[in-house]
């Protein structure tokens, strides 16, 4: 696969439909994330963030791998759908049950009695998401985004318009709950409206056992990845205060939005495209290299410019009650910067249907991870998001190990890709940086920064004819040629 030809790829109609799906539903969740972070208190954020990680557990659990393996899965049938489709429905239901019978304990875990109940009903969740999941698969496998985004989209705008509505009432912690049952309730509606699939009366125990040899390794994995990553708000809200985990919570969540959605954006596209060319390894080291210099252009420096600039931005969107998150926004920036390394490589891995060796990354860095944690999480929330920073450049090392024995691409080649990347993000925000420290609380000031951080990495790049620079233009002039056309 030759660079034109990754460009293609990048710059069609599904790749634009995935962009806005993400983008579109991210942005509309922002606002209103802004609106309620002004409404509610940390505290209240601290309350369902405690729950981060059961919900989280929870849906790994009831995917089980099955969505990579339908989507891996050439010769797949309707069956296999179906068969997946009962699965996951049964298994949501069950895990509710476990939850709604263990929300006592939770509560007790954390010495919060309101968990009780909010547990129950938040979990709720589960199931409704289980009876959308096959027809969001299908979608990613048709490189349909288009009816994703029009469903995401929906519940994004029915969950944040609940949530508001519930917050102004003052129902506190009760409103994220809202928000988060009708996002789901609406996008599960429209996914059926938009979908002509429907589960037959079938069920393969041969189909589950066969796509299950490949996506039970990618649920040990996948359960393993879930609970660490959702690990330190766990710590933190058992050893420190619901208040500190609001605000963890919060600065994770912004840190992770141009990190974890662009990457997500580019692994939906290209994963069931490349899956086509897993058995040619010099095409799929051609595509890979193109892949990660691109995702190291684009998110470089947006992790960079957002730790430059994370002061005035909570400040003045959040408002002073949340000042604390900016200091650890600006260190978890510098973890989520390596997201789309890690994501890559363990990605290529999938892509070559080596999923043991999968489980084997995950599972020594996630012992690296803990180790790191149960030395920090004797300190403070700082040190502790210090600790993850640690823990992902660590996890750099261990996912490269296994790209280089697999098709050749290992750290020291991978860094030699992306250096002149973050050397020209680091030289852009400075500026920025140094702005937002002396005026803080000054939104115009911040919004000065970001256009000459911008402004500084686009000039560069254009004079040293950056190929990614180069590719990302001739994908954006191509789009707005072909809209034009129709």
């Amino acid at each position: 696969m030759n660079s034109n030809t990754v460009t293609e790829l990048s710059n069609g109609k599904s790749f634009l439909w995935s962009a806005i799906e993400r983008f579109s539903v991210q942005a509309v969740q922002f606002i209103f994330q802004i609106i309620l972070a002004r409404l509610l208190s940390p505290s209240d954020y601290g309350l369902i963030a405690m729950l981060a990680i059961f919900m989280a557990i929870a849906q790994a659990f009831i995917d089980s791998g099955f969505t990579n393996a339908l989507i891996k899965k050439l010769d797949r049938t309707d069956k296999d759908f179906s068969t997946v489709f009962y699965f996951n429905l049964l298994i949501s239901i069950v895990v509710y049950i476990l939850l709604y019978f263990g929300a006592p304990f939770i509560a007790r875990f954390y010495r919060e009695s309101e968990l009780t109940n909010i547990t129950r009903v938040y979990m709720l969740s589960l199931p409704i998401i289980a009876l959308g999941a096959i027809q969001r698969t299908q979608f990613t496998i048709k490189v349909n985004f288009k009816d994703q985004a029009i469903a995401s989209f929906s519940g994004a705008l029915a969950g944040g318009l609940v949530g508001i509505i519930l917050a102004t009432q003052g129902y506190g912690a009760w409103a994220l709950v809202g928000s988060a049952l009708a996002t789901n309730v609406v996008t599960t509606i429209i996914f059926w409206i938009r979908s002509t699939w429907r589960p037959r009366w079938e069920f393969s125990i041969v189909s589950l056992r066969t796509m299950f040899s490949f996506g039970s390794k990618l649920l040990f994995s996948g359960l393993l990845d879930t609970a660490y990553r959702n690990l330190y708000q766990f710590v933190i809200g058992r050893r420190f205060s619901k208040q500190d985990l609001g605000y963890y919570s919060r600065a994770d969540q912004f840190a992770q939005f141009p990190s974890s959605n662009i990457t997500g954006i580019m692994q939906r596209v290209t994963y069931p495209i490349l899956c086509t060319i897993a058995d040619d390894d010099e095409k799929l080291l051609a595509a890979y290299r193109q892949y990660i210099k691109l995702a190291a252009y684009i998110i470089f420096p947006l992790m960079i410019g957002l730790a430059a600039i994370a002061k005035p931005l909570i400040n003045v969107v959040l408002g002073q009650k949340w000042q604390f998150a900016s200091i650890i926004l600006q260190i978890l920036c510098f973890s989520y910067l390596w997201y789309p390394i890690h994501a890559i490589n363990l990605n290529l891995l999938m892509v070559k249907g080596r999923s043991e060796l999968f489980l084997r990354v995950e599972i020594i860095k996630k012992i690296v991870g803990i180790c790191i944690l149960l030395i920090v999480m004797n300190f403070n929330v700082e040190l502790m998001a210090i600790g993850n920073v640690a823990s992902s450049f660590i996890a750099l090392f261990i996912n490269t190990y296994y790209t280089k024995k697999i098709v050749g691409y290992g750290i020291r080649n991978q860094v030699k890709d992306i250096l002149p990347c973050l050397i020209l993000s680091i030289s852009s925000c400075v500026p920025a940086f140094v702005l937002s420290q002396l005026f803080p609380n000054s939104g115009s000031i911040m919004l000065l920064s970001i256009i000459l951080a911008v402004v500084i990495y686009l000039v560069i790049s254009n004079i040293m004819r950056i190929d990614e620079f180069v590719q990302v233009k001739s994908s954006l002039v191509t789009l707005v040629q072909n809209r034009k056309a129709v």
